[in-house]
């Protein structure tokens, strides 16, 4: 996950976590953890769908901040 990314596409729109958690139903903290990678769930895709919905994002997009691999 490309937390940095996600977090840019919030900014852009004037989100923040909490923002976006109230527009997902979860708590800060389960987003937090979610956005972190401290949750083994992660995001479902109920969730990816509403983001990608919420700041109109492409397949692409969505694929580079949820699925991209990341080089440590």
């Amino acid at each position: 996950m490309d937390k940095n990314r996600l977090r840019s596409v919030m900014v852009l729109f004037g989100d923040t976590s909490e923002t976006l958690a109230n527009y997902l139903g979860i708590s800060q903290s389960a987003f937090s953890k979610k956005i972190n990678e401290k949750s083994t769930a992660g995001f479902t895709q109920p969730e990816i769908m509403r983001i990608k919905e919420k700041y109109s994002l492409s397949g692409e997009d969505i694929d580079h901040i949820f699925f991209g691999s990341t080089v440590s």
